[in-house]
């Protein structure tokens, strides 16, 4: 069976065979709700700038999800799905038109006990925590997105985030129990991975299955003070928050280190932060605020912005200059800003970390999250980058992977091309079985593409 162009299918026979589920025509909305943040990048804006959907459905339950999967495989229809859109890739860009599943409406926290919780792909990430806070837990990781992201998109699209200090990343094993998933089979089936399986559609951009429900771990809530410190130079700042992250009598969430001029693209800290300093942005229990003043001092640093838990949870959190939100900071000051992800290799003297600040200066403006990686602290970077030509980009990737660091390139929307740059036979077998005429998110899954049956 060939899929249909998505131009030639009949829309008012679509809509009267998923009558009683939400639809959504109007144009506008429908373009709207077919982006994402694929704006950080120059070459994802040209790439992906027309692409839009030709209809939105909003399911508001997993059989909802299932007849509209059987009608789309019935009518040959791509299916792309979407959460909060908060993405930077491209994950949720229908390449193909087609169908926009917009799962924002199954929201629901099913059930929570200690150490998991049980939620539809739809709840937001604050709200999942609001609920589990109640009783003592909060989930372990959360992107920059926290507020407005969907617990969904993140499993689909994310790889980690504030919280990775302490819990590593999304594909660490114990980082994701369980998902129910329906399948894009002409009858479709609803199929519960566990444990390792879930690997099969873990990071897989929502092109191998339609996630309805997710198990996830917890981990205890503290009461997170909030705090920026200042250091006189970049390394110094950068050699304390590994140290920092070393430290495990100190219990933190976030250690996020940003040279000048970063600081000074966050407008609403401008009056805080010193002209011309590196500072390292901080998450920490407020019980551990002693050993962690001890810690600055020793590194010669000064605080120059507190906040206590209870003060943290209002207004704009500082988790919000944080991980990607400091591109999005960045980019509203000078929108020929763009930005690299770069792991850098395990090594206490940031000898890689400092070597990249010096060749490439203001050109690469160096932002360090520490993250737990295969059992030890490591900088994740997430650099901005002054944008001049894509040779010059490709160069600077380039540069970085020549010396030792690996980069998860964010200027593609090819699933393998952005992460572990290889093929996932596991995910690949997987999609073969479940979505056998490539109808989900197609054009995104480079294995798919290269090994699809003529």
């Amino acid at each position: 069976m060939t899929v249909t162009t998505a131009k030639s299918i009949d829309w008012d026979a679509f809509t009267a065979a998923i009558d009683g589920i939400e639809i959504i025509r109007d144009p506008a909305q429908v373009a709207k709700l077919s982006k994402d943040y694929y704006s950080y990048s120059p070459i994802l804006q040209a790439q992906l700038g027309d692409k839009v959907g030709d209809l939105v459905v909003r399911p508001a339950s997993e059989a909802e999800v299932l007849t509209v999967a059987k009608v789309c495989v019935q009518q040959q229809i791509p299916l792309t799905v979407r959460g909060a859109g908060t993405g930077n890739y491209g994950q949720c860009i229908p390449l193909e038109g087609g169908v926009i599943l917009d799962m924002t409406k199954m929201q629901a926290v099913k059930w929570v006990k200690p150490g998991l919780a049980c939620v539809e792909p739809g709840a937001k990430l604050s709200a999942i925590d609001k609920q589990t806070r109640e009783s003592g837990w909060e989930i372990r990781m959360a992107p920059s997105t926290y507020r407005t992201a969907t617990i969904g998109g993140f499993i689909s699209g994310g790889s980690g985030g504030i919280g990775s200090i302490n819990f590593g990343q999304l594909r660490d094993r114990g980082n994701l129990h369980a998902v129910r998933v329906v399948t894009m089979e002409e009858e479709p089936r609803v199929i519960e991975l566990r444990g390792d399986e879930v690997q099969k559609v873990n990071h897989a951009y929502g092109t191998n299955g339609i996630i309805t429900e997710l198990e996830i771990p917890l981990s205890p809530a503290y009461p997170w003070m909030e705090a920026i410190v200042t250091f006189p130079n970049f390394m110094t700042a950068a050699r304390f928050g590994q140290t920092l992250g070393d430290s495990d009598g100190i219990v933190k969430k976030l250690i996020t280190v940003c040279a000048d001029p970063i600081p000074q693209y966050f407008a609403a800290l401008r009056d805080s932060v010193p002209a011309g300093s590196a500072i390292a942005l901080l998450m920490i229990s407020e019980s551990c605020r002693q050993p962690l003043g001890e810690l600055v001092r020793e590194f010669g640093g000064a605080f120059c912005y507190e906040k206590t838990a209870k003060e943290a949870g209002k207004g704009t959190m500082l988790l919000e200059y944080t991980w990607n939100h400091t591109t999005l900071h960045a980019r509203s000051v000078d929108p020929n800003l763009t930005y690299l992800q770069t792991l850098f290799p395990y090594d206490p003297e940031l000898k890689l970390v400092q070597y990249m600040y010096e060749h490439f200066g203001e050109e690469v403006m160096m932002h360090l999250e520490f993250i737990r990686f295969n059992g030890v602290v490591v900088p994740a970077a997430l650099q901005i980058v002054r944008f001049t030509t894509v040779d010059r980009l490709n160069e600077i990737i380039t540069h970085h992977e020549a010396k030792g660091a690996f980069v998860a390139n964010p200027h593609t929307y090819i699933l393998e091309d952005g992460g572990r740059k290889e093929i996932d036979l596991i995910q690949l077998a997987f999609k073969e079985m479940i979505d056998p005429y490539g109808l989900l998110n197609p054009g995104k899954m480079r294995a798919w593409l290269e090994h699809q049956r003529p």
